[in-house]
């Protein structure tokens, strides 16, 4: 947090394709050292599969991913007295999306399938159908902030 001035959050494009400002962000999360058409034809080539095999619109399914994997509540560490607690706090809209986008992204990588297409296409599918890793990791950060809702009254 800066203590001078207010940081402006700079505004994303829609992407080209679909026109989306998600799809963008998205891209910009995928992508390494800076190879971006790269990072499109993955994002792209997950949603042809998607089409093939779930025949819906991949937009669709990719914001409802999105929208389950996002968390509501996690805990952050405060320093109480000489302990440290685990203190449940709700999580900031903008925040939610770059956690949902970070978890989709990791948790792809770590799957068998052949091609990062094919990976992030399952965890997709995976994700809107309420199952796979990032829903996973989404369940185990509300669990924790649940086991310590004794410490919600050290809130910020």
């Amino acid at each position: 947090m800066p203590r001078r001035r207010e940081i402006i959050k700079r505004d994303v494009v829609p992407d080209p394709k679909y026109n989306n400002k998600m799809v963008t962000k998205f891209v910009n999360c995928l992508l390494k050292r800076g190879k971006k058409s790269v990072a499109e034809c993955i994002l792209y080539g997950a949603f042809d599969i998607i089409e093939k095999k779930v025949k819906e619109q991949p937009v669709e399914l990719f914001e409802k991913a999105l929208n389950n994997v996002k968390p509501v509540i996690e805990v952050k560490s405060r320093r109480v007295g000489g302990s440290t607690y685990q203190v449940p706090t709700e999580v900031v809209p903008a925040r939610r999306v770059a956690l949902a986008i970070r978890w989709l992204i990791t948790n792809a990588q770590e799957r068998t399938e052949k091609t990062m297409r094919e990976k992030l296409a399952g965890e997709l599918i995976d994700a809107a159908n309420n199952r796979g890793g990032a829903i996973k990791k989404r369940e185990a950060v509300h669990k924790m902030a649940e086991a310590n809702k004794a410490f919600a009254h050290y809130r910020f």
